[in-house]
């Protein structure tokens, strides 16, 4: 709803508002307008954040549903403030558009009123030796408001539903936030990572084979792949610490001196116990916990040492076949195996804090 400021004329029904647009109320000066947003074929609206100016989307049961004094979260940045702050660009011209059609009526009306006071016969204009007489002469048009702009934001392309208050939205990018519950579980954040990796690799899969043969014949897929492994370890070492500092009362304490201690499978793993809960080497299958340490050394030695084995990948894979030197290799394989070997580790570090 918009508050429009008019003149002192009380007829609402002689403004004439495009469909979507009706004069509800007065204060005083002040016109009450209701604009309308259209919702999509899915029944979803669009929200812009002021902070970051990205779109994201939410169902209109659901958001109707919700408080009058709702405090909005940016899905995105996670800037929160009033609902109200976060109309899209198309929605405010739209709203623009019905505040100036009022306007243009309300400033007619006027004129219309100030020149009915001042009616008088027609007189020529004449000149004397001191000026010149004009004559101004103003006649009244109806007005007839175009249709209201369509809203033509970017499409929904998947429901996601908060667990936490069950709100339907969609999002076009990566999100951390609920638009009503804030910061998300810490899980969820890494089960959509994690999703991400396996939607890029498809992507890769889906490339035209003239494209893909040359990207290939470059190293992008190689430097994909190991970006892959980076992404994998970054997502486990979020969730463990999340996971740890809400389980464990005196984190910090024990965490203190111990550097980037979840990027270290093993040293999570004492973590964990020396804390009280089950161990990671005996919660995951034994293959499967041997592969994660491998994938793990594996990503130590292409982000700190451009791939090239080392005595401390040898000592850490010792079943490893690649010699001291020796350069390692990455498959689509392999990557596609990391990501389910992490999905299984993020479960086995929410499940451990369970009663």
């Amino acid at each position: 709803m918009w508050d429009v400021t008019g003149g002192s004329w009380d007829g609402f029904a002689k403004f004439r508002m495009a469909q979507g647009a009706s004069i509800v109320g007065r204060d005083g000066d002040s016109f009450e307008v209701r604009v309308s947003i259209p919702s999509d074929e899915h029944g979803f609206f669009g929200r812009q954040c002021p902070s970051c100016r990205q779109i994201f989307r939410v169902d209109g049961d659901d958001y109707e549903a919700l408080p009058d004094d709702l405090e909005l979260w940016c899905v995105y940045c996670g800037h929160h403030e009033d609902h109200s702050e976060f109309m899209t660009q198309q929605q405010l011209d739209r709203a623009m558009r019905a505040a100036g059609d009022l306007g243009m009526q309300i400033v007619g009306q006027a004129l219309d009123d100030a020149f009915s006071r001042f009616r008088s016969p027609r007189r020529r204009s004449s000149r004397s030796r001191s000026g010149f007489s004009i004559r101004i002469q103003y006649r009244s048009k109806p007005f007839y408001p175009e249709p209201l702009p369509a809203i033509d934001e970017e499409k929904l392309i998947r429901v996601r539903n908060c667990a936490g208050c069950s709100l339907r939205y969609a999002v076009f990018g990566e999100h951390r936030f609920c638009p009503v519950c804030g910061t998300l579980p810490a899980m969820v954040v890494a089960l959509d990572a994690l999703s991400a990796e396996t939607a890029r690799l498809d992507g890769l899969e889906e490339l035209p084979a003239e494209t893909a043969a040359s990207l290939r014949e470059q190293g992008v897929f190689t430097r994909l792949w190991v970006d892959t492994l980076k992404n994998l370890v970054g997502i486990v070492e979020a969730l463990g610490s999340a996971v740890f500092r809400d389980a464990v009362v005196d984190a910090q304490q024990r965490l203190n001196g111990k550097g980037n201690v979840f990027q270290r499978l093993a040293d999570t793993a004492d973590l964990f116990v020396a804390a009280g809960y089950p161990d990671l080497r005996t919660v995951l299958e034994p293959d499967r916990w041997e592969r994660l340490i491998e994938f793990w050394a594996m990503r130590h030695v292409f982000t700190h040492n451009d791939g090239l084995v080392d005595a401390k990948f040898l000592t850490k894979v010792p079943a490893s076949t690649a010699r001291f030197g020796q350069r390692l290799t990455l498959t689509e394989r392999q990557c596609r195996q990391a990501i389910t070997d992490a999905e299984a580790l993020c479960h086995a570090l929410t499940a451990l804090t369970i009663p």
